[in-house]
């Protein structure tokens, strides 16, 4: 049977629902679990080492497995991992809820991450599979819509469910999700593979330990000291397996990340634009968030409320972003919506202080939803639309794990700049600190829309199914 045969037989929403649907629990579950921190911190007399741990050991397996997971799903069928990936999640989040103490919840949180891997990357790489020709566009809106509203709700929900019933909850909410899910994936999606090479195991080995030595000095640099010698060692290790990485990669026969992709235009400034998206945005947000309750006095839900016209704003416009991005391209919509967030953050940046009116804060956060918006569909769509499907779930996991790179040194580059203006968790303390942070990663936003202006400026013209088909007949 045809991969457009298999695509038309089942209904795009369908197809859409089961490829977004685990990827929106795994954001939730991630963004829902710092809202409970201060909860455990009492529960479970965690030290404030063990809270970020909580965090990182998801953060630290979820990007050091990445490539891997895109692997196995070329090899073996991504539908295949995706859904051991959904199982993976779901049962580690029973030991998350049934954890007793910290290194329990530490250990369930990373066999989270291990799932989340196999599902994030090969979520797009399913949608782009599996619908028709002239809907992926509207599909890889939709899917950057629903991880938006990851995005959104993940701290009302948090704030919800600690103030309402306990902190167990934000895992046991994961397994009807994941009953759902599963069966759906399995009936809805077609099993694509990718190039049936074999497991580069030395590049997996090279890549899994460079990425997760980069970011465990990434997570520790601030609490450790950036200047000491085991953060600055670890760093130099992760570079250096980085390098071996990419020098294994240039000689193997199935490399894990084959370096031609990189010569697509498209693809490398995409994957640049996405590390500087996350860095400057989420490092932000990490300051903004905490501003909003350490000197406002805004409960976690209160101030996830507050916060909602900035993240349920993406939800509306990039769906719309993935249906306009075939009509006037994907540079244009990368462009604005990376200057729009840019303009928003330095506008809160130099906005804020200790009596800033909330009503003041809204156009600003609308701002920044819509340029969050225009960057998520669009750089999906940049990122594959010149690339053979073969290679949509490689690609896609060169992304993620670029990405998640840039969450993690934003965030930590963002705490050290608040730290080093001499900034402390008390409202007459914070907000000095906080403006050059955020003023910080409003500049590195404003760089990458000018370094978006060197995006090909084509429209993103979907792959055909001929094509696909070619393709894929050509890897097996």
């Amino acid at each position: 049977m045809s991969l457009a045969t298999a695509a038309r037989r089942r209904p795009a929403a369908l197809v859409i629902a089961a490829a977004s649907l685990p990827m929106f629990m795994a954001t939730l579950d991630n963004l829902v679990m710092t809202n409970a921190l201060p909860v455990l911190h009492k529960d479970l007399g965690a030290s404030v080492e063990q809270l970020q741990w909580f965090v990182n050991a998801y953060t630290l397996a979820f990007a050091s497995t990445i490539l891997l997971a895109s692997a196995l799903g070329d090899r073996y069928g991504r539908r295949t991992v995706f859904t051991i990936g959904i199982a993976v999640f779901g049962i580690g989040s029973i030991f998350a809820a049934l954890s007793q103490d910290p290194g329990q919840l530490i250990a369930a949180r990373a066999l989270q991450g291990f799932g989340g891997a196999g599902v994030m990357p090969l979520s797009l790489a399913l949608i782009t599979g599996g619908v028709a020709d002239r809907l992926r566009p509207l599909a890889i809106g939709i899917w950057g819509g629903i991880a938006g509203l990851g995005v959104a709700v993940g701290p009302l929900v948090g704030g919800a469910v600690i103030e309402g019933w306990n902190w167990q909850t934000i895992f046991w909410i994961n397994i009807p999700v994941a009953v759902i899910a599963l069966p759906l994936a399995i009936w809805a999606l077609p099993n694509q593979r990718g190039a049936r090479a074999r497991i580069d195991v030395v590049g997996t080995v090279l890549a899994g330990a460079g990425v997760l030595a980069l970011v465990h000095a990434i997570v520790r640099g601030n609490d450790d000291g950036w200047s000491t010698f085991s953060v600055i060692g670890e760093i130099v290790l992760g570079s250096l397996l980085v390098i071996a990485f990419l020098a294994w990669q240039w000689r193997s026969r199935s490399p894990l990340v084959p370096l031609r992709l990189f010569r697509d235009r498209s693809f490398s400034l995409t994957n640049a634009v996405g590390f500087a998206f996350s860095f400057g945005t989420f490092g932000s947000i990490f300051i903004l968030i905490q501003y909003m309750q350490v000197v406002r006095g805004s409960t976690p839900l209160e101030a996830a409320v507050q916060t909602t016209p900035w993240t349920l704003a993406p939800m509306v416009v990039a769906p719309l972003a993935g249906l306009i991005a075939p009509r006037v391209g994907t540079r244009i919509l990368l462009v604005t919506g990376l200057a729009a967030q840019g303009i928003a953050l330095g506008w809160l940046a130099l906005m804020i202080s200790t009596t800033t009116p909330y009503i003041d804060m809204v156009a600003p956060f609308v701002l920044a939803g819509v340029g969050m918006g225009l960057v998520f569909a669009p750089s999906a769509t940049a990122l594959l639309s010149t690339l053979g499907i073969a290679d949509h779930a490689k690609a896609s996991g060169v992304n993620s794990t670029v990405r998640e790179i840039g969450v993690a040194l934003g965030t930590a580059v963002m705490t050290a700049i608040f730290v080093g203006a001499g900034g402390q968790l008390r409202p007459d303390m914070y907000v000095d600190a906080a403006r050059p942070a955020v003023l910080t990663g409003a500049a590195v936003l404003l760089v990458t829309a000018v370094l978006a202006l060197f995006l090909p400026a084509g429209r993103g013209t979907p792959t055909t199914a001929a094509d696909t088909e070619r393709e894929l007949a050509h890897a097996a």
